[in-house]
């Protein structure tokens, strides 16, 4: 395993890092307590040091398996969380993911911090990051300073954001960016979809700012392990049963492209966590894990070859060509975001109407 630190930090992580989510929520399939805390542990064990949680996952059970799984351990990980979402009220009514109300009041982020404190058993989180703020976040004094006093009660080591396609995504990460101070920047990025990560991204280094992010769902959803056909079928429980066919079939075709980066000794799955640790602004990645044979491949990628310039050119190119597909509407797609040109023509049209 290798491992990055954050700019101007002491922040030192894992290039893979484990996300909760699919151990904790039911959106990957069932867990027992013991399945999850063993598959934790041999993360662990390969060199897995960032654990990045919500305590909204599972109403705080994710938080709960990182307290179980490393009860003397706790210098040695780096424990990432997230707080924004009122599930202490509101968290039977959640099914699958859909959201429910959020709290973001100075009030609310210190008792939730303090809450998931307790249920990590732990003085100290590592990086707590705001779970899918809105631009109102962005703009609102108050939860930043709340999270400067945070800092200073030594609570919490950093702070962050934490960003998805559901609610907005990149005006949010973008402004938050360039007008705050922030360690790192969580979002979905990977080969298939590269907007709005590359604007985000993009934003810091304009800006000339320290922030490096954490890249979730650098699988497109286990498209890019490259064992989905058109035939494939999810069960009822899992969340990409829910999606429109046309993701399914669109992606495998452009997953037969990018055949050209598997080797003997590296997989397509290895290649879609290298690719994104081509760039040194990215700290840490965090695949969707949920079996050990998975964890093993994903945990081992530095005994892959890198990818080389020719590879990083040609991904390049089939991505600016949308892989040859010019049916494929991605602002339909869940885990996409709109194209920005997409929003902006919009936006054109009601100012034409207005």
């Amino acid at each position: 395993m290798n491992y990055r630190t954050y700019r101007n930090t002491d922040l030192r992580v894992s290039e893979v890092g484990f996300g909760m989510w699919t151990v904790s929520t039911g959106w990957w399939g069932s867990f027992t307590e013991q399945e999850a805390v063993n598959l934790l542990r041999k993360a662990f064990d390969l060199g897995v040091t960032l654990f990045d949680a919500a305590d909204t996952y599972g109403n705080g059970l994710s938080e709960e398996l990182i307290a179980k799984a490393f009860p003397r351990e706790r210098d040695q990980i780096v424990i990432a969380t997230k707080v924004g979402y009122d599930f202490v009220h509101h968290g039977n009514a959640r099914r699958g993911q859909r959201e429910i109300p959020q709290d973001f009041s100075p009030a609310a982020i210190i008792r939730a911090t303090e809450s998931a404190l307790k249920r990590l058993k732990t003085n100290r989180i590592d990086l707590l990051q705001l779970h899918n703020i809105r631009m109102e976040q962005v703009g609102d004094n108050a939860v930043w300073e709340t999270l400067d006093q945070l800092r200073g009660r030594g609570l919490i080591r950093y702070y962050g954001i934490a960003l998805g396609p559901a609610i907005g995504w990149m005006y949010e990460g973008i402004n938050c960016v360039k007008e705050r101070s922030i360690t790192s920047v969580q979002h979905i990025y990977n080969l298939l979809e590269q907007h709005p990560g590359a604007a985000i991204q993009n934003a810091a280094t304009d800006h000339d700012k320290e922030t490096m992010f954490l890249i979730r769902v650098p699988h497109s959803s286990g498209m890019l392990e490259g064992h989905y056909t058109e035939e494939t079928k999810f069960p009822p429980t899992d969340h990409r049963s829910h999606r429109p066919r046309a993701w399914l079939i669109n992606g495998v075709r452009k997953v037969e492209q990018l055949r050209f980066l598997e080797r003997s000794n590296r997989s397509l799955g290895q290649a879609a966590l290298l690719w994104l640790l081509k760039d040194p602004r990215i700290a840490s990645t965090l695949p969707n894990i949920y079996d050990e044979k998975q964890l093993i491949e994903f945990a081992t990628i530095s005994e892959s070859p890198d990818l080389g310039d020719d590879e990083m050119a040609k991904v390049a190119a089939l991505y600016a060509a949308n892989f040859g597909i010019d049916d494929d509407d991605r602002s339909k797609f869940k885990g996409t975001m709109e194209l920005a040109e997409m929003r902006e023509n919009r936006t054109q049209e009601s100012e034409i109407r207005s």
